[in-house]
């Protein structure tokens, strides 16, 4: 994969403007991609795309292949007759700033249902063909993770850990029982999967003749309760009543004193391995179909990953368990030879945290270009995350998902970190206690002007935008995964000043 000198912004779809609750595939988001191309920037970030489960988390899903039907456009579902005026009607009255997913998600999946009636009872010859060939091509996840949202719907919606045990277990007659009485609710999370990746595609092709690439996200781990558990247990740690016997996270360090209680079931990667790991080849290659390079998450968890017995209230009690490493790297690579044009992964490795010299060698066997937070340098001047210390393969941002904003990281950082960084950027300190106001901009100047291969910003701040505005608190319940942009946020004079930098530093 070739990685061309360029910039770009991170922006999940569900932060874009609009009047249904939440950023859509709609208008909006290809007005985004006019907007990226006109300042540009070659390079639009996501964060994983799945339905979200626990907590409202891209990175908790129920399935590692799904489509968030959130994320459905209504407007284009009227646009294709699945949907009338009508049932618009009842629309609530949304935040424009933040996702409220508890008045969202039951008006959402309301209004997906109806289109999915109208789609039985009056769908084209071509689009119905279109469906069908849709689930042929997918059938290998499609069949479990349909069933599998069927069963949780017609079990309360809970875990399916709390599913009658031969459903839970997968007994054959309780399934083939099951996938005859939730026949119809099996069609339509079908459908809502086809809708989804219908507009997805074209989304993506449109971005693609704007020169933009799409930069994707594959969580290491997977939810506990999602399909790819449930309809594949002997892949994952799981005692006689499937229920995940160690658990994943990261241990105690200087940012969290018990460590990170993630809760995701581990691998069982001697299983993988006897399958010539076909699931990871199949998760690589569906969202490459879905996304043209792909962030890496917890890279490190690829050499060594800490394993928390299940059960434990924190991280801290735990040992490393060496991962798959080049095993399963060597495997992608061979089976993405068709997809990469000149032998390289397009892979960029999340190789934040804990950093070894095994992860840095597995990293680099691969060329595979690591992570640069430059909110994190300003410890001093030998801090591998400042500009100076950089080499050419990697990715700098000025912050990601998991930070504060950068105006709200000068708000809220140490003292000797806030002088160090204005002495870093060469700012004269503000009188009094408010904080420098070019700062946030000289951030995206310094990492755009660095030889890092990619440089990156958050949408926020592009914006400049304060704490209020952060996407993800790693450490907090609740609250997360809500920012939204203005539609009036896309304007010329901040595509000017991204276009400057991109002209000047020949991104």
């Amino acid at each position: 994969m070739n990685f061309p000198r360029s910039g770009g912004v991170l922006l999940h779809p569900s932060s874009l403007p609009g009047p249904y609750g939440i950023g859509d595939l709609g208008a909006q988001a290809y007005r985004f991609i006019d907007w990226l191309a006109g300042s540009g920037c070659k390079l639009w970030q996501i964060l994983p795309l799945g339905p979200t489960g626990y907590g409202d988390s891209p990175y908790q899903c129920f399935s590692a292949f799904a489509g968030n039907p959130y994320l459905i456009s209504p407007d284009f579902l009227l646009r294709d007759g699945l949907l009338t005026e009508s049932d618009l009607a009842d629309k609530p009255d949304f935040s424009a700033s933040r996702v409220d997913y508890g008045l969202l998600i039951p008006w959402k999946l309301s209004l997906l249902e109806k289109a999915f009636r109208r789609f039985q009872e009056n769908a084209s010859k071509d689009l119905q063909n279109e469906f069908d060939a849709f689930h042929a091509e997918n059938k290998s996840w499609l069949d479990d993770f349909t069933l599998f949202m069927a069963l949780k719907e017609s079990n309360g919606g809970g875990s399916w850990a709390q599913w009658p045990a031969p459903i839970r277990k997968r007994d054959e007659a309780a399934l083939s029982q099951a996938r005859q009485t939730l026949a119809q609710a099996i069609a339509r999370y079908a459908f809502y999967q086809f809708i989804f990746f219908k507009q997805w595609s074209a989304l993506r092709d449109y971005a693609h003749g704007k020169g933009i690439r799409i930069i994707g996200d594959i969580p290491i781990f997977v939810a506990d309760d999602s399909s790819d558990v449930w309809a594949h247990s002997e892949l994952f740690y799981l005692d006689e009543e499937r229920r995940p016997t160690v658990v994943a996270g990261v241990p105690p360090d200087y940012f969290s004193p018990t460590g990170q209680l993630w809760g995701n079931p581990l691998y069982r990667w001697e299983n993988h391995k006897a399958t010539g790991y076909l699931w990871w080849l199949e998760r690589f290659r569906a969202i490459l179909k879905m996304v043209d390079i792909v962030r890496l998450d917890h890279f490190r968890g690829f050499a060594a990953y800490w394993e928390i017995p299940a059960g434990n209230p924190t991280a801290e009690i735990g040992r490393w368990v060496p991962g798959p490493g080049a095993d399963l790297l060597d495997t992608i690579a061979n089976g993405l030879k068709d997809i990469s044009d000149d032998g390289k992964l397009p892979i960029i490795a999340e190789d934040l945290g804990l950093i070894t010299k095994d992860v840095i060698e597995l990293r680099e066997r691969y060329h595979l270009p690591g992570m640069k937070i430059l909110q994190f340098g300003f410890s001093g001047p030998d801090n591998p995350f400042l500009p100076h210390l950089y080499v050419q393969n990697c990715v700098a941002y000025t912050g990601t998902h998991d930070n504060d904003t950068a105006r709200g990281w000068l708000n809220t950082a140490p003292d000797k970190e806030r002088e160090f960084a204005l002495r870093y950027l060469n700012i004269e300190p503000c009188e009094g206690s408010e904080p420098s106001q070019g700062f946030v901009w000289d951030l995206i100047r310094t990492i755009w002007s660095s030889v890092a291969m990619f440089a990156i910003a958050p949408m926020q701040d592009v914006l400049d935008l304060g704490g209020d505005a952060r996407m993800n608190f790693p450490s907090k319940l609740g609250g997360n995964w809500e920012w939204r942009m203005k539609e009036e946020d896309m304007n010329e004079s901040l595509a000017t000043r991204l276009r400057e930098l991109n002209y000047v530093y020949m991104r």
